[in-house]
This record gives structure tokens, C-alpha cells and sequence, in this order.
């Protein structure tokens, strides 16, 4: 194996590959935006970039950033053991305001979170004119009012600091592209597919299979009576002429929720208060939300994850019941749906399935890794209850964000580094992960990655899949309640990767004419709808 040869770069650490070497050289000259499937090295070359600016640049510094504590212990951690330079700053949350700012004393190599540099440059307390190179890790991030994208105002507005922006999945739309294109000043666009001739040698596949699951009769009519409550609420709106007929998707619900806000904010300015028709409607809006995500959990994540929401909706009721809660609480269906769960002794096959995938796997294979993801930490938690008892093969431990979620204050970044560290070691061999697990954790011997649920929105399956095949072949396996929303978000999120892809090689196309992407369109006050897809 052929390595770099730099005078700053450690002998015999960095693969040369030639595609890292051609993008890297575009990256020293022009603010790049690098789109690389996930394991093709692009830490690999963000470090030549840093290395070359060392040597270009040897009075001021580099700046690398990265949206989580634990990717930036891994990015430093890959800094310090490759490149030759002093030990990289790392400056987070956990360090206080006044000692960072003591800690700054460029020329030096700094990798931070963006929120603790915004908030160090509002408060003047951060020297951005020092710094030559800035690298945004998962720049598909710069969007909306994410850090990044002051970040990048800060850079135009001042230094001009050369700008390197990577990413496995900048997003299934132009205009978001235009978005981070604008933000960070982008003036090159680096693609690659696993395709293309100068990647095909290092790609070493990822089999995609999905599994379709039957759901009990007992679970079917238990999301039969809750689609009925919904329908109950979503009646309410059609009499006031906000739905039109048809079956209300969560997107509608969430629309016609911002048009009543602009309604109600209307009134108030107006006369004071707003009329019984907003609060009414406002209330079944609310309602029918509450329908719609227990009537998901039921058929895509199990019979314990709806009795836990349940639970949570009874605590929030005992300290304020308001209107929406109690016409959610109170509806016929969901009162004969509660009385059932108190009777039902079968959970969702999908547990079973998911625990019984993972034993295979690592039976088979002792030596080898999995992730488990799933969209909610109460199916995480049963997740690893079941697969503790799965036999002495499976290592299983939970891996979940810090933010609290009730009773439950998640793991701080701390204790999510130290659990990664477990997995890499081997004393942990299965993690069962929310979305946290997504972005950028640097484990080259993932053998397999289990969706509990398929999810719409192409970056972060892009990103979930790219946890494995980085080392040797792996697998990404797909669980589908039939005949649910997971059937129609899987169809979907393999359309809208298509699209991706062709749109990403039209934006290729046009920056190599010298055309790139306009300027991003007026955003619309529906920043939240982006969320689902």
C-alpha cells in the first residue's frame, strides 16, 4: 500500500489514494464542498489540506469543526496521530467560556463544536482573522440557524479563510444544496459515487436487504382504533375548511399548524385574543398530532413504546390537562385502545426479528460489530433489555444522546466517547443507537447496521448505511412492519436517494461549465417541515 509523502504528514500512516490526492488539491485553492460516500476518506483529506496550509501557513491557524463532542474527540485524536504538529487544541462545551479563550494563543490547531465558537465570536472572544483553513465536518448542517452558517457569514465578512466542507449527503434537495453552497461561499464541487473509476478500487460493497414483517391481528386492531381517532380530530379541521378530504399526513397537520400561529398572532395584534374557531381548531391540530405518533408507534416500534408514550401523556395530564390532551385522552378509540393494551400479552415481531438478526450475525461472526437503530430511545432501551438475554455472543449497550427525555437524562458526551472506545475494543459488540450514531463515528469494522424502522429522509439513511462496508462487505438490513408507513417511507427513501444522486451529478456537471449553484431562494417560515423529509 502506497502512503503520503509530506514533510508535516507522519511516514506510512495516510493511504495515498489518488482521488483523496486530486480533491485534496482542489480543496488548497478553492472553498470546496466534498461529497463522499461515508468511508472513502474524508478526514483523509481534510488532513493533506491541514498538512500543506502547515507549510503554507505557518503563522496562523486551522480551524476544524464538527457538530458533535464525540466527533471532535475523534477528529483531534486523528490530527494528533497523524500529522506532524503540535498537539491539536479541543475546545467544547465542557471546557468554561474564560478558559477557552485562555487556551487560544495561534499559531495552533483548533477542533472544536461550532456552538462553543459561535458563542465564543459573539462575546469577541475568539480570534477568527488568525486562522488560514476552516473545515466544516458534516457541512449539510449549514443550514437555517445551525452555528455553521454564522460561522461561515463571520469568515466572508472577515478573514476569508480558505473553506473546506464535507459530507456523505448535502440533501435530497437543490435548494438545500444552494443553501450550503451560499452559506459556507462555496466555490468548487468534489462528487464521487462509489462508481467512479478512481473509487471503484477502495469500495468494498454494502448488501441491502430488506425484511418485511407481519403485524398480529392484536396490533392491526389496535392501530385501527387510533387511525379512527385521527380521523376523529381531522374532521374537525375539514369542517373548518383547513384539510381537504383524504388522509391527513403529518406534513399537512404540521402546515396547517403554522397557518393557525400566523392566525392567532393576527388576532392578538388585532383585538387582544383570539377567536373560539383558531383555539378549536388549534386543539384539534394538537389532538390529532398526538394520534398520528401513537398510532406510528404501534405499528413501526411496538406494544411497549405505545404503553410507555401512554404513561408520559398520563404525567403530563396530571400537571395540566389542557384541551388538546384531553380530547386525545378522552376519545372513544383511544380509551378502547388503552383498555386493550392492559389485556395484550404479544409485542411486535420486529423485536423479536431485530434480536434474532443480531444473534445470527454475531454467532456467526464473533469478531464482528453491529449498530441497531431506531428513531426512539423507549424501543432502544427494549432493544438492549432483549438482546442481554440473546446469549453470551451479544455484547449489547445503549447508545443515545444527552438531551433528557423525562425520567431519562440520556449519556452525556463523556460517557457516549467512552462507549465508542467499548465498541471499537470489542467489549462492546452491538450498539443500539438513535440518530445520534448517524454522523461520523470512525468504526472501520462494522459488519452489519439493522433499521428497526426505515426513515424518509435521504442524508440521514445515507448516513446510517455508511456506518458499515468501510473495512470489508457489509450489510445493512431494513425492517418493515407490512402493511403500515414503513412500506411507503422505504419505497420513498430509495426515490428520493435516486434523485439525489441524479440532482448532485447535475451540480457536478454545472460547476465544471463554471456554473454553480444560484443563490438559494427566500426560506420559508417552515423551517421545521424539513424535518420530515
Amino acid at each position: 500500500m502506497a502512503t503520503v509523502e509530506h514533510p508535516r504528514i507522519r511516514p506510512g500512516l495516510l493511504e495515498d489514494r489518488l482521488y483523496q490526492a486530486d480533491i485534496a488539491r482542489t480543496a488548497l485553492e478553492h472553498n470546496t464542498l466534498v461529497v463522499l460516500p461515508t468511508g472513502l476518506g474524508k478526514t483523509s483529506i481534510a488532513l493533506r489540506v491541514m498538512a500543506e496550509f502547515l507549510l503554507r501557513e505557518p503563522t496562523r491557524s486551522i480551524l476544524f469543526l464538527a457538530p458533535t463532542r464525540p466527533l471532535v474527540v475523534q477528529h483531534a485524536r486523528s490530527v494528533a496521530s497523524t500529522l506532524l504538529a503540535p498537539e491539536p487544541l479541543v475546545l467544547t462545551g465542557a471546557i468554561p467560556p474564560d478558559r477557552r479563550a485562555a487556551l487560544l494563543r495561534p499559531p495552533q490547531i483548533v477542533v472544536a463544536t461550532p456552538q462553543v465558537v459561535a458563542n465564543d465570536l459573539a462575546e469577541g472572544n475568539f480570534p477568527l482573522e488568525s486562522f488560514s483553513l476552516l473545515i466544516f465536518d458534516e457541512a449539510h448542517r449549514a443550514v437555517g440557524d445551525y452555528p455553521y452558517v454564522e460561522l461561515g457569514r463571520r469568515n466572508r465578512s472577515g478573514p476569508r479563510a480558505r473553506v473546506l466542507a464535507m459530507t456523505a449527503s448535502p440533501g435530497g434537495t437543490l435548494e438545500r444544496i444552494r443553501e450550503v453552497w451560499a452559506n459556507l461561499a462555496i466555490e468548487h464541487f468534489e462528487y464521487r459515487t462509489e462508481h467512479d473509476p478512481d473509487v471503484v478500487p477502495y469500495i468494498h460493497g454494502v448488501g441491502v436487504q430488506t425484511i418485511n414483517v407481519p403485524v398480529p391481528v392484536e396490533v392491526q386492531y389496535l392501530a385501527v382504533r387510533l387511525r379512527a381517532a385521527v380521523q376523529r380530530q381531522v374532521g374537525v379541521l375539514r369542517e373548518l375548511g383547513l384539510l381537504a378530504n383524504g388522509e391527513a399526513s403529518r406534513r399537512a397537520l404540521l402546515e396547517i399548524r403554522e397557518l393557525l400561529l400566523r392566525q392567532m398572532e393576527a388576532e392578538r395584534r388585532e383585538s387582544g385574543s383570539s377567536s373560539g374557531i383558531v383555539w378549536k381548531a388549534i386543539t384539534a391540530q394538537a389532538a390529532a398530532m398526538k394520534g398520528l405518533h401513537a398510532l406510528e408507534l404501534i405499528e413501526t416500534q411496538g406494544v411497549d413504546a405505545l404503553r410507555e408514550y401512554f404513561l408520559r401523556q398520563d404525567h403530563s395530564a396530571a400537571r395540566r390537562r389542557t384541551p388538546s390532551l384531553r380530547a386525545f385522552l378522552d376519545d372513544p378509540d383511544v380509551l378502547e385502545v388503552r383498555r386493550r393494551l392492559a389485556e395484550l400479552t404479544v409485542e411486535h415481531p420486529k423485536i423479536a426479528t431485530a434480536v434474532r438478526v443480531v444473534r445470527e450475525e454475531l454467532t456467526r461472526n464473533p469478531g464482528a460489530r453491529v449498530i441497531v437503530f431506531s428513531q426512539y430511545r423507549d424501543t432502544v432501551d427494549r432493544l438492549v433489555d432483549e438482546l442481554v438475554q440473546a446469549g453470551p455472543a451479544v455484547r449489547p449497550a445503549r447508545f443515545v444522546g444527552q438531551a433528557a427525555r423525562g425520567e431519562d437524562p440520556g449519556l452525556s458526551q463523556r460517557e457516549q466517547v467512552s462507549t465508542l472506545d467499548r465498541f471499537r475494543r470489542g467489549e462492546v459488540n452491538c450498539l443500539v443507537a438513535t440518530s445520534v450514531a448517524e454522523e461520523g463515528l470512525d468504526i472501520p469494522a462494522t459488519d452489519l447496521v439493522v433499521f428497526y424502522e426505515p426513515i424518509p429522509d435521504v442524508i440521514r439513511t445515507i448516513q446510517r448505511r455508511g456506518r458499515t462496508g468501510r473495512a470489508r462487505v457489509g450489510r445493512a438490513i431494513v425492517l418493515v412492519a407490512e402493511g403500515t408507513r414503513d412500506v411507503s417511507l422505504n419505497r420513498a427513501a430509495y426515490s428520493r436517494e435516486r434523485r439525489m444522486h441524479d440532482m448532485l451529478e447535475k451540480v457536478q456537471a454545472d460547476t465544471e461549465r463554471g456554473q454553480g449553484p444560484p443563490a438559494p431562494e427566500p426560506r420559508r417560515v417552515q423551517r421545521v417541515l424539513n424535518e420530515f423529509g
